[in-house]
């Protein structure tokens, strides 16, 4: 028999939040949708829609009101994802990191004095900070990480090279993960020990982006997500003060990382959520205006089947991430179902993308076409903060490990 339904109080209350998402909710569909095409042309949200979602507060949603956000927890978190999924993602992406892995790192982890350094500046939006984990040889598995850190005197020397970093050409710091300790051991050993947290020897770093050694490449040429900004970054012989290890400690840095990744799926999901409840309105729209032989397409028996699976995928996928979400915060599950979630809806949006082109023929192919982009977009979305493999091995070896206990 499952648990009963843990009781849930969020910090803001349903009344404030539900201002919060109408004023997010116009933003999104009066401001942004209609500069889609400009952002994508020019692979860049335009300046005054930056200061828009500053002003705003969007740069801190998700951090706490102490440190000047708007202090949302995921229940309300994924609510406004869905909201800046309806969109191109390339917006989220622009203050995504300061809210999600990078922010998270630091609100979770971080000493008081780390939090007052940066925290108000990252909820502000004059700091954005970048979450800098994936290398050439470590994706979702960060056991495989080789960048390393090495305590001399009262400071740190890191050297390393990471990968598809989101917004690194703009990021002011970078939360850096880098190994400390250096170990023989078998890479199944190490995998194992990494999956439950010990011993790992990962410490994550606080490095301005300013700091000397500090080199970032050119801007990555994508298959989609114009507009959100990734790149390699290297460092080399970096130096940072002893106070610029979060929390003070050299064994936080896999705790870091594989809490903010599961809460972050979970708004990944919730962000699939959104672009594919888009991808369905603009196949519904089509459907009920686009004629062939005379009659709305809409009319057929197929196509209304095509949007019978996409609204079923769309529907399925908000329950299941308002569920994981409320698990998330109660503390009931944050290992399993943030990954089911992420799995479901990731691979959920892909489908409905892969149907709204259809529903759409031959114009749903053309550039500028809504769903054409959207079809590009979302395929990363399968890709990054684990992929759906990885996703699936943590699905299966937690229900395993508990059938194990």
């Amino acid at each position: 028999m499952a648990p009963p339904a843990q009781q849930h109080t969020p910090a803001v209350s349903a009344d404030d939040f539900e201002q919060i998402r109408s004023v997010v909710h116009d933003f999104i569909r009066t401001k942004v949708v209609p500069r889609e095409n400009e952002i994508a042309e020019t692979n860049a949200i335009p300046n005054d829609l930056r200061a828009q979602a500053a002003e705003m507060g969007l740069f801190g949603y998700a951090i706490p009101e102490e440190w000047g956000g708007l202090g949302l927890d995921l229940t309300q978190d994924v609510e406004l994802a869905m909201e800046f999924g309806y969109t191109t993602l390339a917006l989220r992406s622009m203050f995504g990191t300061n809210n999600g892995i990078a922010g998270q790192v630091l609100v979770n982890f971080g000493t008081d004095e780390q939090k007052k350094e940066w925290l108000e500046r990252i909820a502000s939006g004059d700091v954005v900070a970048s979450f800098a984990l994936t290398e050439p040889g470590a994706g979702s598995n960060p056991a495989g990480l080789r960048t390393k850190a090495t305590l001399d005197g009262d400071q740190w020397v890191i050297d390393g090279q990471k990968r598809f970093i989101t917004n690194a050409p703009i990021a002011d710091l970078f939360v850096v993960f880098a190994r400390t300790q250096r170990r023989e051991r078998s890479e199944r050993a190490e995998s194992e020990q990494s999956a439950e947290g010990k011993n790992t020897g990962i410490a994550v770093f606080l490095v301005p982006a300013d700091t000397p050694g500090v080199e970032v490449g050119v801007k990555d040429k994508k298959m989609g997500q114009e507009g959100a900004w990734t790149a390699d970054v290297s460092f080399d012989g970096v130096r940072v003060p002893t106070s610029a290890l979060v929390g003070g400690d050299e064994e936080t840095g896999y705790r870091a990382a594989m809490t903010s990744l599961a809460r972050g799926r979970v708004h990944i999901a919730a962000l699939a959520v959104g672009q594919a409840q888009r991808a369905l309105d603009e196949s519904v729209e089509y459907a009920a205006n686009a004629t062939q032989g005379g009659k709305p397409i809409g009319s057929f028996q197929l196509v209304q089947a095509m949007l019978a699976d996409q609204q079923t995928g769309v529907m399925a996928g908000r329950a299941l991430v308002r569920d994981a979400a409320l698990k998330y915060v109660t503390g009931e599950d944050r290992r399993t179902a943030p990954s089911v979630a992420k799995l479901y809806c990731t691979e959920m949006v892909g489908k409905v993308a892969d149907l709204a082109v259809q529903v759409h023929g031959g114009t749903g192919y053309m550039r500028e076409v809504p769903v054409e982009r959207i079809y590009r977009d979302v395929r990363l979305l399968r890709l990054y903060e684990g992929t759906s493999e990885i996703q699936r091995l943590i699905i299966g070896g937690n229900l395993i490990r508990a059938a194990s206990k």
